[in-house]
């Protein structure tokens, strides 16, 4: 029965995200952008909706027609990002993005690509404070459009990547309510030889000929207290195997954020964050986009992000009671302890034993030694003695 539940809740998850694409939001464990090693706890299914935005005043250059003037452009993102915990050391994550608009000479709203996440990890010692795993993710190109300005690149194509995780917890056995620290480090093929970046343009650098792949990075530590989340964290991009000059997105960036999530509830967070770029303001494409002369660089200098996430199951998290959870952390400490406790008493028993390996090797030696002497003539007849008599059996 729980088999064919899980299954269901599989299913239910996947129809919802059929939609749209995913950003680098993260919306599992760990921090905005850097994920945790740690996987949902299992069958739990939590969702995040998130938004963010960015815009700014530019100058709008058109060098045909000797025009200049001042224009508004700015990007904003909606999306809902679905997690479900499969097991002890599998979870899967699905992130829509069910609204994206881009100024790009008018107001454009429609689902975007869609990204899919498998979650290998939770892994090591339950006492250990160092836990580690993997995540295996997929874009599927579900959007209408690609290759837009201020988005991290795409060129129309099913994309690949494998990301490692390292997560390490102050207090192991509830590493969310103590200082957390993440960092990951990722490969990313786009897959995109052949692809024309910008239809109906005939140019040689709008033709991929080379598959465009980057690596990505994150680094940074959450500071938990009773009612607020507050973390730190450094992530970016950056380029193997750069796409062609077309793209509207080629350049390495490195991103710092500050965020702070309220802990309404157990089933319930929200979550504001600011991105701010670290990286000089570089544009290296080259072909023209809806708007050639804008005067900003392909990636914001600063973004807003404002999320809220709930647990949708199980749904007992709802009447959860504070006492309750007092006395599950008390049991599973306890359980804690009682490990420890065991472990060290085996570790003392093998040490004993090992000592006892080591004295009668030590005294083997010693017997040897003087056999060899008694052997090379140079042991008196009373030392010999007291050799035939030691090796007699008691």
């Amino acid at each position: 029965m729980k088999i064919y539940k899980s299954a269901l809740i599989f299913a239910v998850v996947l129809l919802l995200s059929t939609a749209s694409q995913a950003a680098v939001i993260n919306g599992g464990r760990g921090l905005p952008h850097t994920k945790a090693a740690w996987v949902q706890e299992r069958t739990h299914l939590s969702m995040l909706m998130h938004t963010r935005f960015w815009g700014k005043v530019s100058q709008f250059t058109d060098t045909q027609l000797g025009l200049q003037d001042a224009v508004t452009v700015w990007t904003v993102q909606g999306l809902v990002s679905m997690n479900y915990g499969l097991g002890k050391h599998f979870g899967v994550t699905l992130t829509p993005i069910a609204y994206q608009d881009v100024h790009q000479g008018q107001t454009e709203e429609y689902p975007w690509d869609t990204f899919l996440g498998l979650k290998i990890g939770s892994f090591g010692p339950k006492a250990n404070s160092l836990n580690y795993g993997f995540e295996l993710g997929a874009r599927f190109p579900t959007g209408e459009r690609h290759n837009v300005i201020y988005e991290d690149y795409t060129a129309g194509t099913i994309e690949a990547g494998l990301t490692a995780l390292l997560s390490y917890a102050y207090d192991p056995l509830y590493p969310e309510d103590a200082l957390n620290v993440h960092a990951n480090l990722g490969y990313w093929h786009h897959n995109d030889v052949g692809q024309d970046l910008i239809p109906k343009v005939l140019h040689p650098e709008n033709n991929v000929i080379h598959p465009s792949q980057h690596v990505n990075y994150g680094l940074g530590f959450t500071i938990p207290t009773i009612g607020f989340n507050y973390g730190l964290e450094l992530y970016g991009l950056w380029w193997i195997q750069k796409p062609p000059r077309a793209a509207a997105s080629r350049e390495n960036y490195a991103y710092i954020n500050a965020s702070v999530t309220y802990k309404a509830f157990r089933w319930f967070h929200f979550m504001v964050s600011g991105d701010y770029r670290l990286t000089a303001d570089v544009n290296e494409t080259t072909l023209p986009q809806r708007f050639p002369e804008l005067g900003t660089p392909n990636y914001n200098t600063w973004r807003v992000n404002v999320g809220a996430k709930f647990v949708l199951l199980p749904t007992s998290i709802y009447r959860t009671r504070e006492r309750d959870i007092l006395m599950q952390k008390a049991e599973s400490r306890r359980e804690l302890f009682e490990q420890i406790i065991r472990e060290r008493r085996e570790t003392e028993s093998a040490e004993e034993e090992l000592e006892r390996i080591r004295d009668e090797r030590r005294k083997a030696e010693r017997e040897l030694e003087r056999l060899r002497k008694v052997l090379e003539g140079r042991e008196p007849q009373s030392e010999l003695e007291e050799l035939r008599q030691s090796l007699e059996p008691k």
